[in-house]
C-alpha cells in the first residue's frame, strides 16, 4: 500500500491531524481525568476535615456545658439541699445540654466497682485539667443502669452488606457515647454528662447539613452523605438503605474496615457504600484511652461526576469526529493538485524500466515545483537514452577485451602453477640443508665413541679382551644409531617413484622419525623435545615424506621462535572433526607466542615473523599439503603463552577394505 506516492503524500498530510491529534487528545483527556479525579479526592478530604471539627466541637461544647453546669450556683444550692430538687435540676439542665443522661457520683466512691472505668479515667482527667470529655463504649447493662430507654436505643439489628467481613453475631448491643465529666474540688462531687449516639439521628443530620449545605434543594439525597461507625457498623447515618429508611445496622467493606480499624490510616478513595459507588473519606475514632472504637465517614455520589465526566470526553470525542470530517475533503481536494503530475510521472519511470526508453512527459504547463521536476525529468531521461546507447556499445568492446585478459590469466596461472611446485621442492630443500649440519654432528659423536673405544681394545687385547665386554656394546649400539639417522636422512630426501603415491601410514612411528632428524638441533639450543603417544591412534593416508616436512617445518620454526632454554611439546591422540574420527598432531613450544592480529596470517605465502630469515612459505607450503592430504592445520596462540599448532587427517576405514584388495577405501573430509 505505501508503495503508493498518492498514499505515502496524503499520510504525510493527515498524520498530524489523524495520528498527533488524537495522541494529545488522548494524553490530556488522560491528564484531567486525573486531576478530575483528585479534585474530587481533595474535596472528600476537605469534607472529613470538616466532619471530625464539628466532631471535636461537639466534644468541647459538651464538656463546657457540663463544667457551667458543675460550676453553676444553682448546682450547688440544690446539691445542698439534695432529693428530688437535685434531680430536677439535673433533668432540666440535661434537657437544655441535649444529653442523654446528667448525674451525679461522689468522688470519694472512686473505687466502687459499679462505676464504669470510663467515668473514673475522665475523673482524674478533669481533677487535673477540668472539664474533659471523650468518647467510650458502654455494654447494654451500663446503658440499663442509666436508662432502659438508652439500652433500647443502642441495640441495632445487623443488616446483611454486600463486600462487608463476615460477623457471627447479628445484633449490635454496643453504646458509643460522647462522655463529659467534670470533678469540682470544692463539693468533692463528679458531675457525668453523656449523650449515646446510637440511632442519634440529629447530631449526624447536622453534620451533614453542615457539610453540604451548598446542594441545591431537591437533589437527591444520596449526594452528599456523613455516617457515624461503631466497629463497623453504621449505627448514625444519612445514608438510605430504601427510599426513606436510613442504612442503620448495614456495614463497611472489609477492605476499608481493614485500611481504618486495623491499620489505623485514613481511607480517600471510591468505595462501596450499601449499594452504590461514592467517592469516600474514612477517619478512625478513638475513645479516651487512644483505642480505635470506631469510624467516622463523609462522601458523596460517584455516580453524577462520572456522568459529567464522560460527558465531557464524548463531547470531546465528537467535536474532533467533526473536525476531521470537514478537514479530511479539504485535504483530499488540496492533495488531487499534486497527486496527478505525481502519478503521470510514475507512469512514465514504468514504462522506462520496462525497456521504452523513449517514453516522455511532454511539456508541462505548471510553473511550480512539481512542473519542474517533470519537465526535469524528460530531460534526465534524454540523457539515460543516450548513455545506455554508449553502454551498449562499450559493452560489446568490452566482452572482446575481457576474453583477451582470460587468455592472458590462464597461462599467468599455469605459470604460477608451476613457480608453486618448484616453491614446494625449494623449501623441502632447505630443510634438508638445516638438517645436514645436525646429521654430521650426529655422525661425529658416534664415530668419536668408536674411536675411542678402538683405542682401548688396542690396549687391552689379550686375554683380558672380555673385561671389556661394555666397550664392544657401546661400539655396537652407536654404530647402530649412525645407520639409524643416515637412513632416515635419506627417506627424508628420497624422491622415487613410489613415495609420491599416499600410503597407510603409522602417525607414531612417522612423528619419531621426524624427531630423530631435528633431534641435533634442539639439542644445540637446549631445548628439550617430549614427545607423548594416546593409545588407539588410528593410521592415515598420507605420502609419509610430505607429512615429515610439514612436522621438520613445524619443529624448526618452534625451535626458532623459542631460541634456547625451552621446550616443546609434541602430542599425538584420536580425534574428531566434523564428525569424522581421525589422528591429531599437536606441537607446542614455550616461545614468545604470536600476537593476535598476526595469527591470522601466518599460513599466508611470503609472510613471516623472522625477518631477514626465511622465505615465509613454510607454513603456507605446510597448509597446502596437509589440505591435498584431506586434513586441516590450525595455529592458536597469544602473546607471552607460548603457540600451538594442531593437525588433524582423518583416519583409514579400515571396515571399508576388501578381501581381495589391498586398495584402502578413506573417508578425506573437505578443508
Amino acid at each position: 500500500m505505501f508503495r503508493s506516492v498518492r498514499l505515502r503524500l496524503l499520510a504525510l498530510a493527515l498524520l498530524p491531524l489523524m495520528v498527533v491529534m488524537p495522541i494529545l487528545l488522548g494524553v490530556t483527556m488522560v491528564r484531567w481525568i486525573d486531576k478530575f479525579d483528585d479534585l474530587l479526592i481533595a474535596k472528600v478530604a476537605s469534607d472529613l476535615r470538616i466532619a471530625e471539627e464539628y466532631f471535636h466541637r461537639i466534644e468541647t461544647t459538651q464538656a463546657e456545658a457540663v463544667a457551667a453546669v458543675a460550676q453553676s450556683v444553682g448546682f450547688a444550692e440544690e446539691l445542698f439541699r439534695g432529693g428530688e430538687s437535685l434531680a430536677a435540676f439535673l433533668e432540666a439542665r440535661r434537657q437544655a445540654a441535649q444529653l442523654d443522661f446528667l448525674v451525679t457520683f461522689s468522688s470519694a466512691g472512686r473505687a466502687d466497682p459499679a462505676l464504669p472505668e470510663s467515668v473514673r479515667h475522665l475523673a482524674r482527667m478533669s481533677a487535673e485539667t477540668g472539664a474533659r470529655a471523650g468518647l467510650v463504649l458502654f455494654s447494654n447493662v451500663e446503658l440499663a443502669q442509666l436508662g432502659d430507654e438508652l439500652a433500647h436505643r443502642a441495640s441495632i439489628p445487623l443488616v446483611e452488606t454486600q463486600a462487608a467481613r463476615p460477623l457471627a453475631r447479628t445484633v449490635e448491643t454496643r453504646g458509643m457515647v460522647l462522655l463529659a465529666v467534670y470533678e469540682d474540688p470544692r463539693s468533692g462531687m463528679i458531675l457525668v454528662g453523656g449523650r449515646l449516639l446510637n440511632q442519634n439521628l440529629s447530631v449526624i443530620d447536622t453534620m451533614n447539613d453542615l457539610i453540604y449545605r451548598d446542594l441545591a434543594a431537591g437533589a437527591d439525597q444520596r449526594a452528599g452523605t456523613t455516617t457515624l461507625f461503631l466497629d463497623d457498623v453504621r449505627i448514625s447515618t444519612n445514608v438510605r438503605l430504601f427510599e426513606g429508611e436510613r442504612a442503620l445496622g448495614t456495614r463497611v467493606s472489609e477492605v476499608v474496615w481493614q485500611q481504618v480499624m486495623v491499620e489505623g490510616r485514613p481511607w480517600l478513595d471510591r468505595a462501596f457504600v450499601v449499594n452504590d459507588w461514592y467517592i469516600s473519606g474514612y477517619v478512625p475514632l478513638t475513645d479516651i484511652s487512644g483505642e480505635r472504637i470506631g469510624m467516622l465517614y463523609t462522601g458523596f455520589l460517584e455516580a453524577p461526576f462520572s456522568e459529567q465526566r464522560s460527558s465531557t470526553v464524548l463531547t470531546l470525542v465528537l467535536a474532533f469526529l467533526a473536525v476531521v470530517c470537514v478537514s479530511v475533503p479539504i485535504f483530499l481536494k488540496l492533495a488531487q493538485g499534486v497527486f496527478s503530475p505525481l502519478e503521470k510521472m510514475t507512469a512514465v519511470m514504468n514504462r522506462v524500466g520496462l525497456g521504452e526508453l523513449n517514453a516522455r512527459l511532454g511539456k508541462v504547463k505548471r510553473r511550480d515545483e512539481i512542473g519542474q521536476v517533470a519537465n526535469h525529468l524528460d530531460h534526465l531521461l534524454d540523457q539515460v537514452q543516450e548513455r545506455d546507447e554508449r553502454l551498449r556499445s562499450y559493452a560489446n568492446d568490452l566482452n572482446g577485451q575481457v576474453e583477451k585478459r582470460t587468455v592472458e590469466l590462464r597461462e599467468a596461472n599455469q605459470q604460477l602453477e608451476a613457480t608453486y611446485q618448484q616453491l614446494i621442492v625449494s623449501e623441502k630443500l632447505a630443510s634438508i640443508g638445516e638438517i645436514t649440519a645436525g646429521v654430521a654432528h650426529e655422525i661425529n659423536n658416534p664415530v668419536a665413541v668408536i674411536q675411542g673405544n678402538l683405542e682401548v681394545i688396542r690396549n687391552g687385547m689379550g686375554s683380558d679382551a672380555q673385561d671389556y665386554k661394555i666397550e664392544f656394546d657401546l661400539i655396537d649400539g652407536q654404530t647402530h644409531r649412525i645407520n639409524t639417522i643416515v637412513r632416515k636422512l635419506l627417506n627424508f630426501s628420497r624422491s622415487d617413484e613410489a613415495s609420491e603415491f599416499p600410503v597407510q601410514t603409522d602417525v607414531q612411528s612417522l612423528v619419531d622419525d621426524t624427531a630423530i632428524l631435528v633431534a641435533a638441533d634442539l639439542r644445540n639450543d637446549a631445548i628439550d623435545l617430549e614427545i607423548n603417544h594416546h593409545a588407539a591412534t588410528p593410521d592415515i593416508l598420507v605420502i609419509p615424506t610430505e607429512l615429515q616436512q610439514v612436522l621438520v617445518n613445524l619443529l624448526i620454526n618452534a625451535a626458532q621462535a623459542i631460541g634456547s632454554d625451552g621446550k616443546i611439546a609434541v602430542e599425538t591422540k584420536p580425534s574428531q572433526h566434523n564428525g569424522q574420527n581421525g589422528a591429531l598432531i599437536r606441537v607446542c613450544d614455550t616461545g614468545p607466542g604470536i600476537a593476535s592480529e598476526k595469527l591470522a596470517y601466518v599460513f599466508d605465502p611470503f609472510f613471516t615473523t623472522k625477518l631477514g630469515e626465511g622465505t615465509g612459505l613454510g607454513l603456507s607450503i605446510s597448509q597446502s599439503l596437509v589440505k591435498r592430504a584431506g586434513g586441516h592445520i590450525s595455529a592458536h596462540s597469544a602473546l607471552g603463552e607460548g603457540a600451538v599448532f594442531e593437525v588433524w587427517f582423518p583416519g583409514v576405514d579400515i571396515s571399508s577394505q576388501s578381501d581381495n584388495d589391498s586398495h584402502m577405501q578413506v573417508d578425506i573430509m573437505s578443508s
